[in-house]
């Protein structure tokens, strides 16, 4: 049996029933452009008596895959987002997010069950141009809020997600008064499980600690990494691959990838810290990463997206790094691999310094 649409949803202005809102979906599949096609297979698959969902992930951490989704699991999600940003029917919420994705997905599902009013652009980098209405929510990867910074008093809450936020968009946002969260999530967990604020509004809070939503618990695994228990989303407790330190039983602090974990010379080094370090020193997008070593095993490098920074190795230097931490080379790459979200492909990216 279908999920039941909330009387007041409305897509793009307008309001459907069921069978009015399939009719959308087949115009929007034959006659739209790609991003609106895939609006168009969501709304079909959402609306069809399936109880799942099959979702891709982004494939920043690996090879793309299908994951099957239950219907009331991203139904409870919805509502427990909803619940969490005071959304209510009617109110104003604008789509610039793929729905090839779940975060996409995942506005059309609140929007449908809350009763929300939904507009949709297409997913560019610069979603909100030509856009001049306000609206109650919204969500967007990190190169999106870049890009929108002078327009963001047109939203009231905005969520970030997909790829990290640097420390330089930090302080660009940090004065807004719009509500903007940082989110932690992933396709398995049918989007985010935890936020943190990062906009002035709210000062008092611990901008550098993840909360989880409510009816999740959490826990470590004997890697340090986060395990999730969220029954209302999740038949079974998740399994990530993220290092984080435990600040309470709300409250998490994420330190990086198991996977990108780099063992050098009997060293275990977390890329993501060693990053965070060297944000505010380095202006182009990079990352760290590892190459084979005959003395060390792994040898720590230093990946820089675009034209080569004369005296970065100086310059680096004077950032509070351990001896260790410290890049024994620098690459340079003309353009790195990125996901759909615009997250840094690492291996794919770095094989390019081989080739």
């Amino acid at each position: 049996m279908a999920v039941k649409i909330h009387e007041q949803f409305k897509l793009n202005g307008h309001g459907y029933s069921n069978e009015e809102l399939k009719e959308v979906a087949y115009s929007l599949i034959k006659e739209g452009e790609d991003f609106e096609k895939e609006i168009g297979d969501f709304l079909l698959d959402w609306l069809s008596p399936d109880p799942e969902l099959t979702i891709r992930t982004s494939g920043s951490t690996g090879t793309p895959m299908g994951i099957a989704l239950k219907k009331r699991h991203m139904v409870n999600s919805a509502k427990v987002t909803g619940e969490y940003f005071g959304l209510e029917a009617g109110d104003r919420v604008l789509l610039c997010l793929s729905t090839g994705y779940i975060a996409g997905k995942m506005m059309v599902v609140r929007a449908m069950i809350l009763g929300l009013e939904l507009d949709f652009v297409a997913p560019t980098s610069r979603p909100l141009d030509g856009v001049n209405k306000f609206y109650k929510f919204g969500a967007m990867v990190p190169l999106q809020l870049e890009s929108s910074i002078n327009k963001l008093n047109q939203f009231q809450t905005v969520i970030v997600g997909g790829a990290p936020v640097s420390s330089q968009l930090m302080k660009l946002i940090a004065d807004s008064k719009t509500k903007i969260f940082e989110t932690y999530g992933m396709t398995e967990t049918v989007t985010h499980v935890a936020v943190r604020p990062l906009s002035q509004y709210d000062a008092g809070s611990d901008h550098k600690a993840f909360k989880i939503l409510p009816d999740i618990a959490i826990s470590q695994d004997d890697r340090k990494c986060l395990v999730i228990n969220a029954p209302n989303i999740s038949d079974n407790p998740v399994i990530t691959n993220d290092i984080v330190e435990l600040i309470s039983e709300k409250e998490f602090l994420w330190l990086g990838r198991f996977d990108n974990v780099i063992n050098s010379g009997g060293i275990k080094l977390i890329p993501e810290q060693i990053e965070q370090k060297l944000t505010s020193f380095i202006p182009s997008r990079f990352f760290v990463s590892a190459l084979p070593d005959s003395q060390l095993g792994k040898k720590l490098i230093l990946v820089v997206e675009g034209e080569k920074i004369d005296g970065l190795q100086e310059i680096i230097s004077k950032a509070d790094l351990e001896k260790f931490e410290l890049p024994k080379e620098i690459f340079y790459v003309s353009a790195f691999k990125n996901t759909a979200n615009g997250k840094i492909i690492r291996d794919k990216s770095l094989s390019l310094i081989k080739s």
